[in-house]
């Protein structure tokens, strides 16, 4: 097991927003680099190379066409997520830590199945949503609700499939924080799952380091590292205005700084993706800045 995050970080860029039911967080990963990610990140101590965005050749951002209602866009969000999951297998088999920005959340299909390829891995989903839909369930169609699920071995086989073997995770190596937004589908899976969710009136009551301590201890437990999947939207809206799918009642900034800093410390974080910034639906770019904040505060910058 790692014990700390000392090691050069690959930020890789995905310009995707196919998967949201909004446009706009295709500019999220130039907004957190406008924001100074790299020079902060450099600023503690860190190599880090940025490695530009996945290759999105072939795929227009812009159709108006639909594969199907119940997974929208889904042939060109495959295209981009098969390319991500290579440059993130890559850049751990090279022993380097993968960061990549986003984008809209289904790029978390690709981000985990290249952070599985070579080990046993866990992950924290920081996200006020469960995004643990399938083409059965998805009251929406839109890919980004169903990451999750198919990382856990459950949705469409072009989702599940990627990257190889499936499930790319087990269920009782995930672990939900500041989840508020639940469909009636990814409760009925949480519930056959058993899989372990912290509300934010859970983080309220206990307090956010005892949430993340008790969210390391499962996905960390049997396995060779923790992947970190960071919905801004995890976050309260006064705090991260610029998402497509805000829900009252989120954690609070400092506070999520603070679960960063405890993930961080633990040096089980092996690899991340902050998604779902959206400069079109932002204030004076308070969304990129604090995921630089949160990123920043993972790898130990005060």
């Amino acid at each position: 097991m790692i014990k700390s995050i000392h090691r050069p970080i690959d930020v890789i860029g995905v310009p995707l927003d196919l998967g949201a039911g909004c446009k706009g967080c295709r500019m999220g990963p130039d907004a957190v680099r406008c924001a100074e990610l790299t020079a902060r990140l450099r600023q503690a101590g860190y190599e880090v190379k940025d490695l530009g965005n996945a290759p999105a050749d072939g795929v227009d951002m812009d159709t108006s066409a639909i594969d199907s209602e119940k997974a929208k866009h889904l042939l060109d969000i495959v295209r981009i997520n098969r390319r991500l999951n290579r440059m993130v297998a890559a850049s751990a088999a090279n022993g380097r830590f993968p960061l990549a920005i986003g984008g809209d959340h289904s790029l978390a299909v690709g981000t985990i199945a290249g952070s599985a390829r070579h080990r046993r891995i866990g992950v924290i989903w920081f996200d006020a949503h469960g995004d643990l839909n399938t083409i059965q369930t998805t009251p929406s169609g839109n890919v980004h609700g169903m990451s999750l699920a198919a990382a856990l071995g459950y949705g469409h086989p072009s989702l599940t499939r990627l990257g190889g073997r499936q499930p790319k995770i087990r269920p009782e190596h995930v672990a939900l924080i500041g989840t508020r937004s639940l469909d009636a589908g990814e409760e009925d899976l949480i519930r056959r799952l058993g899989i372990r969710y912290f509300s934010s009136r859970d983080v309220n009551r206990l307090g956010i380091e005892e949430v993340v301590r008790c969210a390391l201890e499962l996905a960390s437990n049997g396995t060779e590292g923790v992947h970190l999947s960071l919905d801004m939207d995890g976050l309260d809206p006064s705090d991260a205005p610029g998402v497509g799918t805000p829900v009252s009642g989120g954690i609070r900034l400092q506070d999520a700084k603070q679960a960063m800093a405890v993930l961080g410390e633990s040096g089980t974080v092996v690899s991340a993706d902050i998604v779902e910034v959206n400069p079109a639906l932002d204030l004076r770019s308070r969304t990129a800045t604090a995921a630089v904040e949160l990123i920043c505060a993972l790898f130990g910058q005060k």
